[in-house]
C-alpha cells in the first residue's frame, strides 16, 4: 500500500497494512472479548486477542509497536478457537499470523519468543531435508538454535528403546518439491512490501 493510498497522504497504520494484505479487517471487532474467553493460551499472554485487536484499531504508533513487540502474537497456537467463536467471523490467526511475519521484518520479535522461532526454523528444515517430519533432525536443529542442550537429555534413550525415535529418516520421493516449495514461500516473504 502506497502512502498516499489511505487517503490521508500518511504512512498507512499497521491495521490498514494488515487489511490490505490479508484481507482481514480488525475494524469489525466489537470487543466482545469472546476469542480471548475461548483462547486456551490467554492466561499466558501479554496481550489477550481481543486487546491486540483493539489496539490495532487505534492506529496509534506506539500501541502498534507494543503489538509487535508482544509474546502474544508468538504464543497463538493457530488452533482457530478464537474465530470460531468470533461473532463477526474474523478470522484472528491471519492476523497474529501476519503480525509474525512483520515482528520478524521489523526486527520486532519479543526476546521470550526466540525458542518459538527456533522450533519453528527446525522444523521447516526438517521438513526441507527429508520431505516430511524427521523427529531426531527436528530435536537435533532445535537443541543447537535454542542452546538447551541438556534439556530432556535422559528421555531420549527411553524413547529410543520404546521405539518411538527412529535414529534414521524416513525419506520420501519428491523430496525436492517440497524443499522448492518452502523455498518459494521463503521467497514470497522476502519480496512483499
Amino acid at each position: 500500500m502506497s502512502e498516499e493510498a489511505n487517503g490521508r497522504g500518511k504512512k498507512p497504520t499497521l491495521a490498514e497494512s494488515l487489511a490490505a494484505n490479508t484481507q482481514v479487517s480488525v475494524a469489525r471487532c466489537y470487543q466482545c472479548g469472546k476469542c480471548s474467553a475461548g483462547c486456551p493460551l490467554a492466561g499466558e499472554m501479554d496481550y489477550p486477542p481481543s486487546m491486540i485487536m483493539r489496539m490495532l484499531q487505534t492506529g496509534d504508533p506506539e500501541l502498534e509497536e507494543k503489538v509487535l513487540r508482544s509474546l502474544s502474537i508468538w504464543l497463538c497456537l493457530s488452533c482457530e478457537t478464537c474465530a470460531t467463536r468470533c461473532p463477526m467471523e474474523i478470522e484472528i490467526t491471519r492476523v497474529m499470523e501476519y503480525l509474525r511475519s512483520k515482528s520478524l521484518e521489523l526486527g520486532l520479535v519479543n526476546r521470550k519468543a526466540k525458542k518459538i522461532l527456533a522450533f519453528h526454523k527446525a522444523f521447516i528444515d526438517s521438513v526441507g531435508l527429508t520431505g516430511r517430519l524427521y523427529e531426531v533432525g527436528l530435536v537435533a536443529g532445535y537443541k543447537a538454535r535454542s542452546l538447551s542442550l541438556w534439556q530432556d537429555l535422559l528421555v531420549a534413550p527411553v524413547m529410543f528403546a520404546k521405539g518411538k525415535l527412529n535414529p534414521f529418516p524416513h525419506v520420501i520421493k519428491g523430496r525436492s518439491a517440497i524443499s522448492r516449495i518452502i523455498e518459494k514461500a521463503g521467497q514470497v516473504k522476502e519480496n512483499k512490501p
